[in-house]
């Protein structure tokens, strides 16, 4: 806020003039250091981030350091006269008596209405005693500002003593000498921060302050974390780019990387209450719900030893898992995660944003480190409901988890797999339909559970209210809320309530967009966060904690994020930062890297499917699954010759490989080699008999000219799958290309009733066109038309029906149409013939008699 009128002192001590005078006073930028003018004026958010941040832009501001222009320190028995001279040419800062007998220089104070707004640090900021230097920054009304002196000081602490600085660009940061002295100064003091902006005369036009304190209590915890790439669909086709960080607050440079370069997904993680544990979901071979639990040390190796699997539980139901938002008990004996699980997931090339992730179904289950048993948790295993996002209370005996009805729909029960995506549920992603969460507790009590209750002030509130953390003095919840969903969402801001439920209260520490994935420090004094408040891409951020539940505004923790990806589930860890230097994998094997192609496969990322196959066979060159999967997404980037040389290998290790015998035949048909296409089919289909072969092999048949047969395999593929709307369209095709227009017009009706596509439309019109059925034809086509609006087929078959009515000038707009879509020599001389054979007619709009010679083309299809 801007400051009251008031005189602005420059001081001399020791008889030296320490601070300059308005003649000396730099005049303009280009008086200033080499690396101010290089440095320039600190970066906005970038423009496409910007339509999020304006709203708020006003009101708060948080952006990661750049470093800007440093001052020069000159500490006051040093002080010359050849300083006074270099103050000329750079920004500096100084520490003065504030009771010295300077001479003052008077400093006229600006408007208030008209001044600066600092955006961070906000007022009242608390910062925790070891956290390194922050970088002021603000904005400034007055055009007139050339720029800006920074003082901090004096408090009861500081003796009198200020430390002051002048910055060319709107932002600034003490050196870490000085930033000390304002810590110990400010320890337990509100100590107040001034910025007053000057004009070339060196005349004050704006100003504002602020009070900023330093707690006692210090973080005291190292933080783990995990890095991203976005979108978020980057880290799922190449999860090796995911990173894991270890270090601590007190450091300039960014923590050191402990885990990196795993082909397969590693996700969330958590650990014991004294830190010994580290708890890690990964996929693990050919499974999902693979789970990691590792003694903490200083060199940690993550092997086949320590991976268990959620998949365990219940195996023989034959229901896939996952194991989402595992947590490990405060003791380190026990996890609990959700299984028999079911998500939507669906992911966006949006930055900020980049995916939509809940789940919809699924129950709490515990593993037993010890017994090595899993078991439900009476209380929180109703198949009815979602139970999920668990949490342990500090003492590990009361849970608290996320719980809504189970998302039923029938289109869905029968979905492959446990991921649903935009196809799957339009609902959530097109329509935004409310999905809300309410927090439960239910009591752990040995395992066996209890009552599930709602968590007063968290649950039935017209919110969704997940991710609890307590506090580890057992006192207070933290918890995120926003609209709708869970993950990952922009409204998701942060609330505390007693423990044992209460009313909720707002943490002022939220920023304006994103607030989640947070911490307890062990003293519960501090909290850790992400948010993206100043960036798509998440940063970490701190906030104090009062012994009243109070929170500060936010501190952000810059060094903690990278250019290139979102920091997120930061997690404090008592132990010191150098307690995890390295985090080895030594558990892949061929299975994982076939998972990891896999992935990318469902993505469209062949070439880094191919990246993953190929290290695969590093280890096991003779692994059909990894040739066969390398073959196919070599098929699918149209270099087919590579294809089939290694799928061939693939079915020399393996003859009855029925998959890479499918898939040499797709090659050979890209290649044109159809009698060798036709072999692997019917070797395919003797070994697995699948109706999309079936369908396949008639599709190679008929264009080797075997048409009757190709209609067998098409009848044998609907035998399999009777629902199979494109096959019921082959047939169609292929008995209106042999004359049975009959049963030809059953099968594309069949086609159009499971799925109307513009091919059946067409194919219905031409025997409908054959049949007589003008009116039937043209509805046909129109529909055509309304499905695929770019394809210049249906345009001229509708103008060949118009002009056979001797419709010809409805007959010419279509030709048109069909001729900017596709432009043909046969189509511009059907235009031509009809503007040439009705001209009168087009001109005025009537119809003529048809002749015979315009059903020429009834019969094509």
């Amino acid at each position: 806020m801007a400051t009251s009128p008031q005189r602005v002192l420059l001081r001399v001590a020791n008889g030296k003039v320490n601070g300059f005078s308005q003649d000396d006073a730099p005049k303009s930028s280009s008086s200033l250091s080499l690396r101010a003018m290089r440095r320039g004026p600190c970066r906005s958010p970038s423009a496409a981030f910007d339509l999020n941040q304006r709203m708020n832009r006003e009101t708060m501001q948080m952006q990661p350091s750049t470093d800007p222009p440093r001052a020069h320190s000159l500490s006051a028995p040093r002080h010359s006269r050849l300083a006074c001279l270099l103050a000329g040419l750079c920004s500096f800062f100084v520490i003065a008596c504030e009771n010295s007998s300077d001479t003052p220089v008077s400093l006229s104070a600006p408007d208030p209405a008209e001044g600066i707004q600092i955006l961070y640090p906000l007022d009242q900021t608390v910062f925790p005693p070891e956290i390194i230097a922050p970088t002021w920054r603000w904005t400034d009304a007055r055009a007139e500002t050339v720029r800006w002196k920074i003082r901090l000081g004096p408090s009861a602490a500081s003796r009198g003593r200020v430390i002051e600085a002048f910055s060319a660009v709107p932002s600034w940061r003490p050196s870490p000498e000085d930033w000390s002295s304002f810590k110990e100064w400010s320890l337990g003091h509100a100590t107040e921060v001034q910025i007053v902006g000057l004009d070339a005369e060196g005349i004050a036009v704006s100003s504002a302050q602020q009070k900023l304190r330093t707690s006692k209590d210090p973080v005291g915890d190292a933080i783990f974390y995990r890095e991203v790439p976005l979108p978020f669909i980057e880290a799922v086709q190449d999860p090796a780019r995911i990173r894991w960080r270890f270090g601590s607050i007190d450091s300039e440079t960014a923590p050191p990387i402990v885990l990196e370069n795993l082909p397969v997904c590693g996700n969330c993680h958590s650990f014991s209450g004294d830190g010994t544990l580290l708890g890690l979901d990964v996929d693990y071979g050919n499974d999902k719900g693979g789970y990691a639990v590792l003694p903490v040390s200083e060199q940690m190796v993550l092997n086949d030893e320590k991976i268990i699997t959620w998949s365990d539980y219940k195996r023989e139901d034959g229901e896939a898992t996952f194991g989402l938002l595992s947590q490990i008990s405060p003791d380190g004996r026990y996890v609990i995660s959700t299984v028999k699980d079911r998500a939507v997931f669906v992911a966006t090339p949006e930055i900020a944003f980049s995916q939509l992730f809940f789940p919809i179904k699924g129950i709490l289950v515990v593993y037993d480190t010890e017994t090595g048993q899993y078991f439900p948790l009476p209380g929180a295993d109703d198949p009815e409901y979602v139970q999920s996002n668990p949490t342990w209370s500090p003492d590990g005996k009361t849970i608290v988890f996320a719980r809504t009805e189970v998302y039923r729909k029938e289109s869905i029960e029968s979905a492959p797999g446990i991921l649903l995506n935009e196809n799957d549920v339009p609902e959530f992603v097109e329509d935004r339909e409310p999905f809300k969460f309410d927090l439960y507790q239910v009591p752990f009590n040995e395992g066996r559970g209890g009552e599930a209750k709602p968590l007063l002030g968290a649950s039935h509130n017209g919110m969704s209210n997940f991710f609890a953390k307590y506090s580890p003095d057992g006192r207070w919840i933290i918890y995120c809320q926003a609209e709708n969903y869970m993950l990952l969402m922009p409204d998701s801001e942060l609330y505390i309530i007693p423990a044992e439920g209460g009313d909720p209260r707002r943490l002022q520490a939220n920023t304006p967009l994103m607030n989640s994935w947070h911490s307890w420090s062990s003293n519960s004094r501090w909290l850790v966060f992400s948010s993206k408040a100043n960036t798509p891409y998440t940063q970490l951020f701190l906030t104090h904690i009062n012994e009243a539940g109070e929170s500060s505004p936010a501190v952000v923790l810059d060094r903690f994020t990278a250019k290139d990806r979102a920091a997120n589930i930061p997690e404090f860890v008592p132990l010191r930062p150098d307690s995890i230097a390295k985090i080895r994998e030594e558990f892949l094997d061929a299975y994982s890297f076939l998972r990891a192609g896999m992935a990318n496969e469902r993505t469209g990322d062949y070439p880094g499917a191919i990246r993953a196959y190929r290290r695969g066979l590093e280890s096991e060159p003779k692994n059909p699954e990894l040739l066969n999967s390398l073959g196919f997404s070599l098929f699918q980037l149209g270099r087919s010759e590579e294809a089939i040389e290694t799928l061939e290998a693939a079915v020399e290790v393996d003859p009855t490989h029925w998959k890479a015998h499918n898939n040499l035949a797709l090659a050979s048909v890209d290649l044109g080699e159809l009698e060798l296409a036709e072999a692997h089919y019917r070797e395919s289909l003797a070994l697995e008999p699948q109706p999309a072969i079936y369908n396949d092999l008639g599709f190679v048949l008929e264009r080797l000219g075997m048409p009757d047969d190709a209609q067998e395999m098409y009848r044998a593929s609907l035998a399999l799958t009777p629902e199979a709307s494109r096959t019921h369209y082959n047939l169609a095709a292929s008995l209106a290309r042999s004359g049975d227009d009959v049963e030809a017009e059953k099968h594309f009706a069949q086609a159009l009733s499971l799925s109307p596509s513009f091919q059946a439309h067409i194919g219905m019109a031409v025997i409908l066109r054959r049949r007589g059925q003008t009116e039937e034809a043209i509805r046909h086509l129109r529909d055509a038309i309304r499905i695929e609006p770019s394809e210049s087929v249906a345009y001229e078959q509708l103008g060949d029906l118009f002009r056979d009515q001797g419709r010809f000038k409805e007959a010419a707009e279509q030709y048109r149409q069909a001729n900017r879509l596709k432009p043909s020599v046969g189509i511009r001389q059907k235009l031509d013939s009809t503007l040439a054979e009705g001209s009168p007619q087009v001109r005025s709009g009537a119809d003529v008699r048809p002749t015979k010679q315009h059903n020429e083309s009834a019969g094509r299809l």
